[in-house]
């Protein structure tokens, strides 16, 4: 029996997957957090607009209006603009003030070929497009949708004169933190009809804000979750009673190879497709969903690569996660795949065998590429010479260990054989610095993307449009380990893509729990 065709929209399923608790933090803004009041009819968007945004990612960033009916004056920080050069058209209906200091901050760091020079050059592009379109008086403010960011329907306000108010005699008054701060409290002062607030992502700056009674809030509209329990893992277990709620009318049948169950049942709306399912029982049940139409889901029992049989470039999985993991690296209908663990759940190993297999063996990918954020954990070596594997190379020592231990080979080989194996191994891996990476198409490519978590959603989305025909992209990280200034685990690149990824047909994920590095490494995660 062949299996149905897929579903047109399959994201329309995603919907009852979060509760209201769930999907809050995701539409958390800079708009205050009390409860909104209704808006008059007269704010209404028109028919067609709504029409044209109505879906959950837009819905849940809407913004309103605080319940006192007071609008909302927002002064940003320089470090909110050189984190997000867009945050200009990112606050809707509100409206935004740039202190000069802001401005003189932000010339001085445009130069250079940095990710916050080069955010710099495209907020002040940004200003000096919106500054053109004003033709009245700069004093009442430049209308934020005039360049075609029809989401911001307020203004942006420059300061046009000196504004200042006086600050604790303890507060230097030729820093700039402290100028920005003497011009949040003279708007609160001159600004009675609104709400000042000060925008920032330093956290000392925030809390001298709040010290000195003045309002400050951080920029969180990069941020996908705030509690990263929230974060997808790509992984369910089923209920004890899955068989006895779900069996009625089910339908089993085999294609490929592979055995499919059609089920119907409560659990059906809670599933994303390739999501793992599994139940620990007498005899266990481990599944992926492959398609969901209305009330009915097509689950797909998966190959068992814990068993020797199956093993991968000499690799078997050791535990249930890594198995997930390795039917996702192995099937050819999966484009991109994430994985997130901790050190030593077998990120890295597990790609790279599977790599290997489909770049050797089976011939699928002409070669595996392997880039990483060259982020330094603690003190920086300086420049490296050398070519640009050369001077990757120190960032590259986990590909290394993992290539060593898939190279140990056949032992009666010996030494020649191995180190021919070794060499061959080589001709088939690149290493590529990100610095290099724009306007690249790679073409029949396994590309694995180490420590994403340090990149921002912008960088994450410049690597993944690298990927031609036929490539296979494979982000690996640990949301805890992030090295990145400004960045956190709700607004790392790698939590961005795992939550924007879910439920698309050819994307899967899976957080792997189990360390199984060395039984001392596995004690000091859990209790440093």
């Amino acid at each position: 029996m062949p299996l149905p065709k897929a579903p047109d929209k399959p994201a329309t399923i995603v919907l009852p997957r979060q509760s209201p608790a769930a999907e809050a933090p995701r539409a958390r803004r800079q708009a205050p957090i009390a409860k909104p009041a209704p808006e008059p009819a007269a704010r209404e968007r028109p028919a067609a607009h709504l029409a044209l945004v109505e879906t959950r990612a837009r819905a849940a960033t809407r913004k309103t209006r605080p319940a006192s009916g007071r609008p909302r004056l927002f002064v940003l920080d320089t470090n909110v603009l050189m984190h997000d050069p867009t945050s200009l058209f990112r606050f809707e209906e509100h409206d935004i003030f740039l202190p000069m200091m802001t401005l003189e901050e932000l010339d001085s760091h445009k130069k250079g070929m940095s990710e916050v020079a080069r955010n710099a050059r495209q907020a002040s592009r940004s200003l000096d497009a919106l500054v053109a379109t004003c033709h009245h008086r700069i004093e009442d403010g430049i209308v934020l949708s005039a360049v075609g960011n029809v989401e911001a329907t307020g203004r942006l306000f420059l300061q046009t004169q000196a504004l200042g108010d006086a600050l604790p005699p303890s507060l230097p008054v030729g820093k700039a933190d402290n100028h920005i701060l003497g011009v949040v409290r003279a708007l609160s002062e001159t600004r009675t009809t609104c709400d000042v607030v000060l925008v920032s992502k330093d956290i000392n700056m925030r809390v001298k804000a709040r010290a000195l009674g003045l309002a400050a809030e951080d920029y969180t509209n990069d941020k996908v979750l705030e509690d990263t329990d929230l974060l997808y893992t790509g992984v369910m277990a089923l209920p004890e009673s899955f068989w006895d709620r779900h069996s009625k009318a089910m339908e089993s049948w085999q294609q490929g190879g592979a055995t499919y169950y059609r089920i119907t049942g409560p659990l059906v709306p809670e599933l994303l497709i390739n999501e793992f399912v599994f139940l620990e029982a007498a005899t266990p049940f481990y599944a992926q969903v492959k398609e969901i139409r209305g009330k009915t889901a097509v689950l797909r029992v998966l190959r068992d690569y814990m068993h020797a049989k199956n093993a991968i470039w000499g690799i078997t999985a050791r535990n249930r996660e890594q198995s997930f993991a390795l039917n996702l690296l192995m099937d050819p209908d999966c484009d991109f795949v994430t994985l997130i663990g901790q050190a030593g759940t077998g990120k890295t190993l597990l790609a790279l065998a599977a790599g290997l297999t489909q770049t050797l063996e089976t011939r699928r990918f002409s070669e595996i590429i392997v880039t990483r954020a060259t982020v330094p954990f603690g003190e920086d070596i300086g420049f490296l010479p050398g070519t640009e594997e050369e001077k990757m190379a120190p960032w590259m020592g986990a590909l290394e260990d993992n290539l060593e231990v898939l190279n140990r080979g056949d032992e009666a080989a010996g030494d020649w054989g191995r180190a021919a194996t070794n060499d061959l191994i080589r001709t088939r891996i690149r290493i590529k610095a990100m610095s290099f990476m724009r306007g690249r198409t790679f073409i029949n490519k396994f590309l694995v993307i180490d420590e994403a978590q340090n990149l921002t959603p912008k960088q994450m989305k410049t690597l993944i449009t690298r990927a031609g025909p036929g490539t296979k992209v494979i982000c690996l990280g640990n949301i805890a380990q992030i090295d990145t200034p400004y960045l956190t685990e709700g607004s790392s690149g790698l939590t961005f893509v795992v939550d924007r990824f879910k439920g698309w047909p050819h994307a899967g994920h899976v957080t792997l729990q189990r360390g199984e590095r060395s039984r001392l490494a596995d004690q000091a995660a859990e209790v440093l």
